[in-house]
């Protein structure tokens, strides 16, 4: 017996890629209503600077923190809808519960970094330390006698 594929002239490599993804990282998504925000994470001479887009999320129900210049964003999206039961086509609209820990590029002030929420995307500005030069230290050597 042959198994058939279905041909769609509109197959979208990402959404089987993403199918896959799921696949193999199960920790990635902790439950049903959980997701990762996408990030954009750029710097100036000054900041290192975080975006995301969290339309739709209650910017008092999102926590921010820096440890060990690491960003962490988590949160919760409620899902607003008078209809529980829908036959979708499509489901993509993330909503639920989500996290996302990001490793800085270089040093920063973390208690000195600032977010705010506008039409949408969270930015979070992040002052950049100076960077400690390295240190040469000298070995000292000393002979033990017997």
């Amino acid at each position: 017996m042959t198994n058939l594929i279905k041909w769609s002239p509109f197959f979208n490599q990402f959404e089987e890629l993403e199918k896959m993804m799921n696949g193999y990282m199960p920790l990635m998504k902790k439950t049903g209503n959980s997701f990762m925000p996408a990030i954009d994470m750029y710097e100036d001479e000054k900041n290192v600077i975080v975006e995301t887009e969290l339309s739709g999320i209650d910017p008092e129900k999102i926590n921010i923190s820096i440890e060990n210049d690491t960003l962490c964003i988590k949160g919760e999206g409620e899902k607003k809808s008078e209809v529980d039961d829908k036959n979708y086509y499509r489901k993509e609209i993330k909503r639920g519960s989500f996290y996302r820990s990001i490793p800085l590029p270089t040093r920063v002030l973390g208690d000195d970094a600032e977010a705010e929420a506008v039409d949408g995307v969270l930015k979070i500005t992040i002052p950049k330390t100076t960077e400690s030069k390295a240190k040469s230290i000298k070995i000292k050597t000393k002979n033990k006698l017997k």
